[in-house]
């Protein structure tokens, strides 16, 4: 149920980003969801990616320092008021949100989630009728 994201670290500088994209297009590695935080000095690019070891792979090859970690993918009702109702339930089961981006194609709101504690999620998320989006089924929206 988890999906794997890449993460990749780089200097806060202009054209960095656009390097990073350029090695992934060689690599024939599409980009399906992206999340950039930057400092002063640098930022931390997170994406979610149709072939994870070709762009890990393919990073690391340039001299990227590069990260994989598990997130959850979760189908939040694309309406006013559906996130905040997926809070609350996160809130009444004390489930941090460490942060989130979205995903949204073909009419659904996909969210990426990195929860302090994932195996809490996937237990709590079900059973309050929220979907958690398979990696497979991800890919295929």
């Amino acid at each position: 149920m988890k999906v794997e994201q890449i993460s990749v670290f780089m200097e806060n500088k202009a054209g960095r980003l656009a390097q990073i994209t350029r090695v992934l297009g060689a690599a024939d590695v599409n980009i399906l969801a992206l999340s950039l935080a930057d400092t002063a000095d640098f930022g931390i690019l997170r994406i979610i990616v149709t072939d994870n070891d070709k762009a890990y792979d393919a990073l690391k090859k340039e001299g990227f320092t590069v990260g994989r970690n598990d997130v959850l993918a979760v189908e939040v009702p694309d309406r006013p008021g559906g996130l905040a109702d997926f809070l609350e339930i996160l809130k009444v089961n004390e489930i941090n949100i460490e942060y989130m981006y979205a995903y949204r194609k073909a009419g659904h709101a996909i969210l990426i989630f990195r929860f302090d504690d994932l195996d809490k999620a996937i237990s709590v998320l079900p059973e309050a009728n929220f979907k958690i989006v398979k990696a497979e089924e991800l890919y295929s929206l």
